[in-house]
């Protein structure tokens, strides 16, 4: 496949690809198996810290792909007049994906969520595609990242399972950081960051209604439903964004 030219969103580089090519895209990586890639899946809140956080960068400039998340990226990506194909939403990606694995015969596992979170998402999806192949879930506990034979645990699951696409959701930067340090070693074709995306497919939390998803408002209705975890993320993070946004245009006006 072809890749586009990347845009700039705040000094970090976003693919520019539709919804359906990256589903492809993924896909064609996954039925070739190939070398070992990664996806991550950026929103405002991850362009804030991938300023600040020299790993986090790293890790996205060695992607296979950067798709923009957050719908506020396609709002900024029109404000430098470097219009993006579209949002590739993670928990759209994460629900499409599977139903491509039905149809393609390509098996999959769920790697992180909360507590039996990951096996409600296999449940659900399971259900809607009788024909999906989930090879295993786990969910470690909190902390073990920094617990050398936990870590030496969940290679060794996901090794046995073999799986061609590997759906990660421990949060980010966590769920980047374990999957930078451990695509290669498990040998899958591709590990994709979905973040919560397994808590909203097995209905532990409630995602938006479409309307707010397209207006761009998804974060606020989370902020809704969980005020006490996610105020601080988002109103200082938004307004952070808002502001290395004006700093890039500002800078683009100056250098034209």
């Amino acid at each position: 496949m072809t890749y586009s030219t990347r845009i700039d969103i705040c000094n970090i580089q976003i693919d520019k690809y539709s919804f359906d090519w990256v589903v492809e895209a993924i896909a064609h990586q996954a039925i070739s198996r190939g070398t070992p890639k990664y996806v991550v899946t950026p929103n405002a809140q991850h362009i804030v810290a991938l300023q600040r956080d020299a790993r986090f960068r790293r890790i996205y400039q060695d992607a296979f792909l950067v798709v923009p998340d957050g719908v506020p990226l396609l709002w900024a990506a029109k404000f430098f007049n470097t219009p993006l194909s579209g949002r590739v939403n993670g928990t759209d990606l994460f629900e499409h994906l599977c139903k491509v694995s039905a149809d393609r015969g390509l098996k999959v596992f769920l790697l992180g969520g909360r507590p039996g979170a990951a096996k409600k998402a296999k449940n659900v999806l399971e259900t809607r595609h009788p024909d999906l192949k989930i090879v295993g879930i786990y969910c470690p506990y909190y902390g073990f990242e920094s617990d050398p034979e936990e870590l030496k645990r969940i290679n060794s699951i996901i090794q046995a399972a073999a799986p061609d696409i590997l759906f990660v959701g421990l949060g980010a930067p966590k769920q980047e950081y374990w999957i930078y340090d451990n695509y290669q070693k498990v040998g899958i074709p591709v590990c994709i960051g979905i973040g919560v995306s397994f808590e909203l497919v097995g209905g532990m939390v409630k995602r938006a209604p479409k309307f707010m998803q397209k207006a761009g408002l998804e974060w606020f209705f989370r902020l809704i439903m969980e005020p006490k975890r996610l105020w601080q993320r988002y109103f200082i993070g938004n307004a952070m964004f808002i502001v290395l946004v004006l700093k890039q245009k500002f800078r683009l006006l100056w250098s034209s």
